[in-house]
Formats: structure tokens, sequence, C-alpha cells
């Protein structure tokens, strides 16, 4: 054989041991990418066959699947629309699914491994079993009156957010973000639709995709004064402990001044602790966080779940919805050592401090409980495509402590006495005793403030029964206000719904 024959025989060989080996790879590491993957025609088909599960709150169902003509059987709804949105999320055909459409698909869809029993028994019955229902932990009222008072919340804000939860369990009663947007275009069957109306919301300023009550830190103002009375009260400082106060204070090392949001609110030389988070005194608050230092109030913060990073909300286990983690920020000069001024703009809630609505919520409902914080989650209970078993049912687990009972039952009665005589008063609701705190945070020196209020409410015995967070994104003045009589009717309804409890 001549050379040049050698030379092509030499190249067609490595030709063929590449393909072979490109073959191998695919069958060996690609083969379940390719499988799964949304372009693959064959598994769009395959997973439309069966019917998704419902996901329901309340006996009431929130997403369903109806059958078709087209080449895909079913079609995904969602009722509520915009309700339920940041909730349920979405579980398009091309688009990546969202919510608890997505950390629940495997059970919806009828393939996680708990219903393996069913599927077995479809191969001996020729049935094609549905796939299983997720049961939510929502208050379907409570849901309803969150997303109508924020939409029609008293500053005409678009921007905000609502969570309540029951302080005794975690269990989530509502769940709203302010703009929210109709899931429904987006599981539609014209793909070049669906993904049109996906740009339309991802390109729209005010965000409607973003869930602000799980992943939006902001300034959380005045609220914030809870963490730092909580450390207060757990390095001798009592109620009535008298702490220096006025109508204007200047921070060690820095030239502007602290003042109150108003002349009236505690313009004497000290005030009791008590009167302090009654009447939101900022200049009682930056002096006391500049006493108790920078680490005593960053300490107490992570104990109430500041600076977690891996919380999610769905099942009790791994997994879920993602929330973002809320952060004290820095307090120090560039050496290192604790910079007064930033100690005390971060002692009322300014500074670098942020905070998600649901990091609020899990405040007040730990003070409500008696100083148990209860891990959040919004599923309640998996059942079988026949509704027969159940796979999973909530048993609520305590996340953390971050106060003692008896200063849980000091920090109540002052969020008692702001309802009563302060800024929450709002919030009150007939017969129940209520606590809160109200909140008004700079955003920008050219933007309004933005208006907060977390609270919770307990019934004649002292149970608790719901813990509420409410922000209003650049409200101004009259947004805490607005922000407490929303909270207050959130938890009103979660009463009036014990199938929400």
């Amino acid at each position: 054989m001549n050379a040049p024959l050698r030379r092509v025989g030499v190249v067609v060989m490595v030709l063929f041991g590449l393909l072979f080996a490109n073959l191998n790879w695919v069958q060996a590491y690609k083969a379940d990418e390719y499988r799964t993957s949304d372009y693959n025609g064959r598994v769009q088909v395959a997973e439309y066959k069966l019917k998704r599960g419902n996901i329901e709150a309340g006996g009431t169902a929130l997403a369903t699947s109806k059958e078709t003509t087209g080449q895909l059987k079913f079609q995904r709804s969602y009722p509520g629309g915009a309700k339920y949105a940041h909730v349920l999320g979405y579980k398009p055909v091309n688009l990546a699914d969202e919510g608890i459409e997505r950390v629940e698909n495997s059970f919806l869809a009828g393939t996680s491994d708990q219903l393996i029993g069913d599927r077995i028994k479809d191969m001996f019955t020729g049935n094609e079993t549905a796939g299983g229902n997720v049961l939510l932990t929502l208050s379907k009222r409570a849901q309803d009156v969150a997303y109508d008072q924020l939409r029609s919340n008293q500053p005409g804000v678009k921007r905000g957010a609502a969570i309540a939860i029951d302080p005794r369990t975690g269990a989530v009663q509502a769940l709203v973000s302010m703009p929210s947007f109709d899931p429904n275009p987006l599981v539609s069957h014209d793909t070049q639709a669906a993904a049109l109306a996906q740009a339309k919301l991802e390109q729209d300023p005010d965000g409607p995709l973003k869930n602000r009550a799980l992943s939006e830190t902001l300034p959380p103002g005045s609220t914030f004064k809870i963490v730092v009375a909580a450390a207060a009260l757990e390095n001798g400082v009592t109620k009535t402990t008298e702490i220096p106060a006025g109508s204007s204070y200047t921070p060690p090392t820095s030239g502007s001044p602290i003042r109150n949001a108003a002349p009236s609110i505690c313009p004497e030389a000290q005030v009791t602790l008590l009167e302090a988070v009654t009447e939101s005194c900022n200049t009682g608050f930056a002096q006391l966080g500049v006493r108790l230092g920078a680490d005593t109030i960053k300490e107490k913060a992570k104990q109430f779940g500041f600076e977690q990073d891996d919380l999610t909300v769905g099942e009790l286990g791994e997994g879920g919805l993602r929330t973002a983690a809320s952060r004290t920020g820095a307090m120090q000069n560039p050496d290192g050592s604790t910079d007064p001024a930033a100690l005390a703009q971060s002692s009322i809630g300014q500074n670098n401090v942020r905070m998600t609505p649901l990091q609020g919520a899990m405040i007040a409902a730990s003070v409500a409980n008696g100083g148990s914080e209860m891990r959040p989650y919004l599923v309640r209970q998996l059942l079988a495509p026949d509704r027969t078993t159940s796979y999973y049912t909530a048993d609520p687990k305590e996340l953390r402590r971050p106060v003692s009972e008896q200063v849980a039952g000091d920090l109540r009665d002052m969020m008692v006495s702001v309802v009563q005589n302060g800024t929450g008063k709002k919030a009150a609701i007939g017969g129940y005793t209520v606590g809160g705190k109200t909140g008004t945070a700079q955003s920008a020196p050219d933007r309004p403030d933005h208006g907060w209020f977390i609270g919770f409410a307990l019934d004649k015995n002292g149970t608790p029964i719901s813990a509420v967070c409410v922000e209003l994104e650049q409200a101004g003045s009259a947004g805490s206000a607005d922000a407490a009589r929303i909270g207050g009717q959130i938890m009103r309804a979660a009463i009036a719904d014990p199938g929400g409890r």
C-alpha cells in the first residue's frame, strides 16, 4: 500500500474513532439531558399525556389541567389569575417553570418516586392516572384581602408586598407581591405567544415577576427597633428603664443629626423604653444602639433570622420557594472599628440594614409565639391522584428561639402599646389583642419613603392567630399608616377563616 492510501486509512480510522467516542459520550453522559430537554418534542407530548395534579387551598383549586384537542393533551389553567401568581408560579411548555409548580413538579406530574405504586398499578389496569395533588396552607380569604387591599392602597403606589403566617405553626396564610401578573398566557400551547408574554413581563420596569414578599430586601425603618429593643431587654434594660432621647441626636464622628419624625415625638431628655417603642423615638433608639454596640445588634438580628442564606418556603424539608437573606450590613470604619454614625442609623433601620417582608412577619410571629420562631411553610399536604393516600403532611418545626419567653412578653406589651396608643392604631381589630410596629424608611434623597408594618393578633386567651408584614414601596409619609391598616385587614380575614389556620 502506498503512502497516500495509508494516510487516508489513518484519517478514516481516526474519524471513526472520534465518531464512536462521541456516540458513547451521548449515550453515557448526555442521554438524560437530551431526553428531558424542553426542545424534545416527544418529551413534551409524553409530559402532557397525563393530567397534571391540582394545586389547592382551602378546598379551592388554584391550578388545574383541562383536556384539549391539540397535540398536547392537557392545558394548564390558573382560575385565580394574578391573585396567586407568586405562590403558584406557572408550568409553561418551553419556558422555565416557577413557584410551587417548579418545586413540586415531579409530584404534580406523577413522576415522583412517591407515586411509583400508582404507576405500577396503571401497568396492570391500563389506566392513565393523573399526577398527585398539592394542598397549600393559604387562607383563601386572607389571600383575597391581601391582594385587593394592596392593589387599592391609599397612597396609590404600584409596588409592595404582604405576607401573613400562623405564629404557632409557621403556615403561610397569605403571600402577595404587587404588581402581579396573569400566569395563563405563559402556559399557552402557542409557544411563540407564551415567549412574547414572558418577554413583556420581564421588560416591565415595575418588575411584576419579582416575588417581593420573599426576595425583595429594603431598609425596614422603625420596624427594626423591635430587634434593638430585644437586645436592650437582654442587656439590663426593662420596659420602664429611661433611655436618653431628645429632639435631636448627633452621633460621635458625625455632623449629621438624627431627628424624630415630628417635633412632638419624645422631645424629653429621657423616655422609657416602652414610650420609645410606642412613639417610635429615633433619637432614643439611635443612642440605645450606640450604647449596646454593633456586635450586640448584629448578633440579635442574626438570632431573629438575618443573614440566613438557605431558607426556602415550601415543604418543611429541603426545597421550596427561594428567599433572599435579610442583612444588617456594615457598621464599621475602613480600619474595622465601629462607626458610631453608621451604628446609630442602623439602629433605626436605615444605613445598610435590609429586610424582606417574610423576615418582618417572622419577627412579629416569634414575639407573639412566646419567643419561638417556627419555620415558614406553604405545602400542607401531598395527596395521591385518587386523593385516598397522603404522601406528606406538614409537621410544624421550630426554626429558632431568638428571645426568651419573658423578653417576648415585654416586646409583646410594647407592640400592643403601639397599636393602642401609637402609630399602629389602624391595625386594631375589635375583640382581639393586636400588636405591631410601623416603619418609615428612606429610599433615596429624591424618592418618597417606604412604608412598613409588622404585627400580630391574639385571641382573648392570648393565643396567637396571625402575624403579618406589609410593605408599600415609596409610599411617602402616609405609607406606614396604610400598611398598618392593610395588615389589620389581612389578620382580620385570617381570623375569620379557620380553614386557613
